[in-house]
């Protein structure tokens, strides 16, 4: 199946791949060949890629993924999101600093704006490091 991953930026992933887990707002999905057609909202989390039927589980790819909209068909998947890091792409020094100046940010926010600016924060750098570890302990 094609599977295409699309961000602001432009397209990340456009290549044939054999299953696809993916964060739903109804919980995770593995979409396969031949899935039936769906539209979904994508909620921000990992994205795990396995690209032929026999890789090994140490073979997956992962993306960190804001937010998006999926979209199924028996011969492609289509995930359109605002931004995706590729978990070999993921420095986890600089993100668990960006995750503690996130977290100061939100303790120290004096109105709901800011308050909601930092949380969004807090929610993609705890994401990013997500991935670096799945990443790491799958490639041990």
């Amino acid at each position: 199946m094609n599977f295409q991953l699309v961000t602001l930026l432009g397209t990340k992933v456009d290549k044939d791949v054999y299953e696809v887990i993916l964060p739903t707002a109804a919980g995770e999905i593995a979409v396969f060949p031949g899935h039936e057609p769906l539209v979904s909202l994508a909620v921000p989390g990992a994205i795990a890629v396995r690209h032929t039927k026999g890789d090994a589980d140490d073979k997956l790819d992962y993306f960190a993924i804001s937010g998006g909209v999926i979209e199924v068909s028996p011969e492609s998947l289509k995930v359109l999101v605002d931004e995706a890091d590729r978990g070999e792409d993921i420095v986890e020094a600089e993100t668990k600093a960006a995750l503690e100046r996130a977290l100061k940010l939100r303790d120290n926010a004096k109105n709901q704006v800011e308050l909601e600016k930092a949380s969004q924060l807090v929610d993609r750098h705890a994401i990013r490091l997500k991935v670096a570890d799945l990443r790491r302990r799958h490639r041990r």
